[in-house]
């Protein structure tokens, strides 16, 4: 202290003009400073964990199957039975095969995997009708049930059903034709869009003319238990949902039913976080996709007039049981979050600086930390980067479904979460994203961008190649 305090002024001014000099020294053009982040195109360690030291270094066509690392023997072994039921084909009731009959009698699907292959992504719907993994139409007419959700269509309710068991008859089947649109960067790079439009053929319980209709794609399952364990103020610190801070990015909570404690509580799951929990967006895809009660759901998926379907045989009351569904749930908790890859290179690092140039990182957030989480107490108080803020923002109209979700508007969607984006060829074998799989690369996925992504999205477009690339590459390094 007698040290500082016999420093001459000369001195403290030539510490104050080094300190300068060493700030504006580290805020180059390729530094990006905002209240929360400070981002430099350097290797900054430990940033391949998205998953806080639970990540694990995998590349492989497995890399969504993996276990966080830590688990009890015990749990070890729920996590492979959990692994086992997911992957497994339901079938008809009744039959031999006591613990997995039930289906349907109308379904999207005969098993989990079905809509996630190797826990990874489903395709769009391809016109074939045989070969789309992990597609299904959501369902609605104008208005809200009485817990604020969609309203079911007659005949049909909320979700379409395109397979049904022997003797019954399905409800209808899909049809797509795809638009192609072009368009040009300003640097002259010519790029292309499909958008595709959706029609019924063959309704076997009335005109599907008119209703509200969701195409959704099933979402890679990795990280669903870090998620579960947030709580709701970890969500709500990036809310924004009146622009206070006039950035233009808004973030808005879902409020949803909460079918398990028969109350109203924060959406974290689904396309339009509609789903509360983990364990009520599992159940709920048991009844919705392949046609099986649980405690949660009791009623079988057969609105009437559905006779055929509502008098078939079922598989048990309830059809998957708790101990069925729990270890299903272990399972999800517990599958990891792939390491990053290329997270040194010098491309990706300068693609890093622009993901936050471009305010990207507004919506598609890094700054969570898990809370208490008894069902799975690994994944407790860990630093999480999923690239989303689980929160709702209008994307504009070029992709609204045009289909409210309690809180959620036609033009609104969940921030989806980019860890693994980079996987998704070496897992599924294809790179389609979006809600209903429309764009066949991230890129295309960028171009689709509107609502309050309409000016990162005019941003991205007027960057050179160059750095158009190098955005592209970070993002395909999550």
């Amino acid at each position: 202290m007698k040290i500082l305090y016999q420093t001459s002024q000369k001195s403290i001014r030539i510490l104050i003009t080094a300190a300068v000099i060493l700030l504006f020294s580290n805020c180059s053009k390729d530094t990006v400073i905002t209240d929360q982040y400070k981002v430099i195109n350097k290797y900054q360690e430990g940033e391949e964990n998205l998953s806080d030291d639970l990540s694990v270094l995998t590349t492989n066509n497995n890399s969504f199957g993996k276990e966080i690392p830590g688990l009890s023997r015990i749990d070890k072994i729920r996590f492979a039975s959990g692994n086992s039921l997911f992957n497994q084909s339901w079938v008809s009731a009744p039959a031999s095969t006591t613990s997995l009959d039930g289906l349907g009698p109308t379904f999207n699907a005969r098993a989990c995997a079905s809509c996630h292959f190797k826990d990874g992504r489903g395709k769009p719907f391809e016109p074939s009708n045989i070969g789309s993994v992990g597609f299904l139409i959501r369902l609605s007419i104008a208005g809200k049930n009485a817990h604020g959700g969609p309203m079911p269509v007659p005949n049909y309710g909320l979700q379409l059903q395109n397979h049904a068991n022997l003797n019954i008859p399905k409800e209808a089947d899909i049809q797509v034709n795809f638009t192609l649109i072009k368009g040009t960067y300003p640097d002259g790079t010519p790029y292309e869009l499909q958008k595709p439009t959706y029609s019924f053929i063959n309704e076997n319980f009335g005109s599907l003319s008119g209703v509200l209709i969701s195409p959704r794609v099933g979402q890679q399952t990795i990280g669903l238990g870090f998620i579960d364990a947030l709580s709701e103020s970890e969500i709500l610190k990036n809310a924004d949902e009146f622009d206070t801070d006039k950035d233009g990015i808004s973030g808005k909570p879902n409020y949803v039913w909460d079918a398990i404690h028969n109350n109203t509580a924060l959406g974290k799951f689904g396309w339009k976080a509609n789903e509360p929990t983990l364990k009520q967006q599992i159940a709920g895809a048991f009844s919705g996709d392949l046609g099986l009660s649980t405690s949660i759901f009791t009623q079988k998926n057969c609105p009437s007039p559905q006779q055929d379907c509502n008098k078939a045989p079922n598989g048990g009351s309830p059809e998957v049981t708790d101990k069925q569904l729990d270890r299903i749930v272990l399972y999800q908790t517990s599958l990891a979050v792939p390491k990053r890859r290329d997270f040194k290179n010098q491309t990706v690092l300068n693609g890093k600086v622009l993901f936050t140039k471009l305010k990207c990182i507004a919506c598609h957030a890094t700054n969570l930390k898990t809370s208490k989480y008894p069902f799975n107490s690994l994944v407790e108080n860990k630093e999480i980067s999923p690239y989303s803020d689980f929160l709702l923002h209008d994307m504009g109209a070029d992709l609204a479904d045009n289909r409210p979700d309690f809180l959620a508007s036609g033009k609104e969607w969940r921030t989806q979460p980019l860890w693994g984006i980079g996987l998704i060829q070496t897992v599924n074998k294809h790179s389609f994203l979006l809600h209903d799989g429309r764009a066949r690369s991230i890129e295309e996925a960028i171009l689709w961008h509107g609502g309050e992504a309409e000016k990162p999205k005019n941003d991205f477009k007027n960057l050179s190649s160059k750095k158009r690339k190098e955005l592209l590459a970070f993002i395909e390094s999550l």
